[in-house]
């Protein structure tokens, strides 16, 4: 059997930045894959409720607005089944593969021109590719340290910050070509971006990763594989008999499924917790973790509850109540979608260069999580700031979007990247990818509670609605604050 060990020696430990060589593949891997995602997800919100004569499909934007949370929601959501593939069937790695062959393909289907139903089409290839990869991918990484390895959370700001690199040139490229010249143009430019990151992927594989991502963890029996397969394709078929039957008969509407898609995204990680803590192959301290990992959990799903609003109702925002005109330029409503990858990439190594500086010292991860909610929720008070003064019927200073991107940003660099290396820490070994797909259920639960949060947004609740999220955000990252040496003990030695 293949040990954590005979991986890591598997994987040259030295030549990019101090760090495994596996890195650098991976680095350039998710660069291209957030390249192909965020370019797409910088226009898809325009496309929707854009009129006909501009390219888009005149939805209500309401209703745009709670697709694109549902859709954000689903694509995290969908982890569960990419880490449970990873984990019982084919490994990270070749998971990683398959998965972004279905998100090119889904870029490549909103390409065409069509309407609602080449949407959808594509939104679920999205959806089931972004499950298969992105969780295994960030697994892959915790795969090239030890457990014990110092420089872990400095390399995962450093896989972040590549993330991010792909995330701001999308918006910038992507947002332009789709906004001034063609929505279906922008999104086959996101179909390539995709493809690159495939081939940068299958390239350097072999040389970087070594043993990392390879072998299966918990392998499912041969004699049981077929009747696993048999059921999912059974249950697979059955969902969507029902589901064609209710569209047909009109009971299946955008806002009921809005509200399953809410439902689950509670449901689904307390069933996941409630799995991984019963099981007979999580010992007694894995248990304890689980139960360390809750408050971390519920904390990193209200701080994506605001930051992925971004893509929503900042997003309308920009198009809609700000000035778009400085001095004589005029910018793009897309382009601020490059704020947060932005602000990310010019601080995250300084915060990757402090916690290598720190070592031992460094706050404890659930005191960087309360500090990052406690951002979080500055970012939706300062938007009250230009309502008060100026009220909701005037165009405001695009500064004000600058500076709640900026505060975001703050708080995701002291949670995103450390909860990613704390994933990997706390996960049971039995869980190990499928835990890393709970990290993601965070996004996903904040998105689907922010189905039905969005539809709240307008001028007239503003500052109500700025003003109650923000202070919620802040509350909550007080009791984290204060109950972190609790938490640090059930932890039971994983700083």
């Amino acid at each position: 059997m293949i040990t954590k060990q005979d991986i890591v020696q598997s994987v040259p430990q030295k030549g990019f930045f101090g760090h495994p060589k596996g890195l650098l593949s991976l680095f350039f891997t998710e660069f291209w894959e957030r390249f192909s995602y965020y370019g797409m997800r910088a226009i898809l919100l325009y496309y929707m409720y854009y009129e006909l004569n501009q390219g888009g499909l005149n939805l209500e934007q309401s209703t745009a607005n709670s697709i694109m949370a549902v859709y954000g929601s689903l694509v995290y959501m969908s982890g569960i089944i990419g880490g449970w593939i990873a984990d019982r069937l084919f490994g990270t790695t070749k998971t990683v593969f398959y998965g972004g062959i279905a998100i090119m393909l889904g870029h490549a289907v909103l390409a065409l021109p069509g309407g609602l139903t080449t949407l959808f089409i594509s939104m679920a290839l999205i959806i089931i590719g972004t499950g298969l990869l992105k969780p295994n991918i960030s697994s892959i990484v915790g795969d090239l340290y030890s457990d014990n390895d110092v420089r872990r959370d400095s390399g995962f700001s450093i896989f972040y910050m590549g993330i991010n690199m792909g995330a701001f040139l999308a918006p910038l490229i992507v947002g332009t070509i789709g906004l001034n010249y063609n929505f279906h143009l922008g999104f086959g430019l996101a179909a390539i971006g995709m493809f690159f990151g495939l081939v940068v992927f299958m390239v350097t594989k072999k040389k970087y990763l070594g043993l990392a991502g390879s072998y299966v963890p918990n392998p499912l029996a041969k004699e049981d594989r077929k009747k696993v397969f048999s059921r999912i394709f059974i249950g697979f078929a059955i969902v969507l008999l029902i589901g064609y039957f209710l569209i047909q008969q009109g009971i299946m509407t955008i806002d009921l499924f809005t509200m399953i898609v809410s439902i689950l995204g509670i449901v689904i990680p307390t069933i996941f917790f409630i799995v991984m803590y019963r099981s007979s192959k999580t010992n007694a301290d894995e248990k304890s973790r689980v139960l360390a990992y809750i408050p971390l959990f519920i904390s990193a799903m209200v701080f994506w509850a605001i930051a992925e609003q971004g893509s929503i109702i900042l997003a309308q925002y920009a198009d809609q109540r700000t000035d778009l005109t400085i001095g004589s330029w005029e910018i793009s409503p897309a382009w601020f979608q490059s704020l947060n990858p932005l602000f990310i990439i010019a601080f995250a190594p300084l915060f990757a260069w402090l916690w290598v500086r720190l070592g031992e010292r460094q706050p404890s991860t659930p005191k960087k999580f309360a500090l990052g909610l406690f951002f979080a929720g500055t970012s939706f008070l300062v938007m009250i700031i230009p309502a008060y003064l100026n009220g909701t019927d005037t165009l405001v200073s695009p500064y004000w979007l600058v500076l709640s991107f900026f505060l975001v940003v703050m708080g995701e660099l002291l949670l995103s990247p450390v909860g990613l290396s704390a994933t990997t820490k706390l996960a049971p070994g039995a869980f190990a990818a499928q835990t890393m797909s709970l990290w993601f259920l965070t996004s996903a639960a904040a998105q689907a509670i922010n189905a039905q949060v969005v539809k709240l947004y307008n001028p007239e609740t503003e500052i109500m609605y700025f003003g109650v999220i923000g202070a919620i955000a802040i509350v909550l990252a007080l009791v984290l604050f204060l109950s972190a040496p609790i938490i640090q003990r059930y932890m039971r030695g994983v700083r």
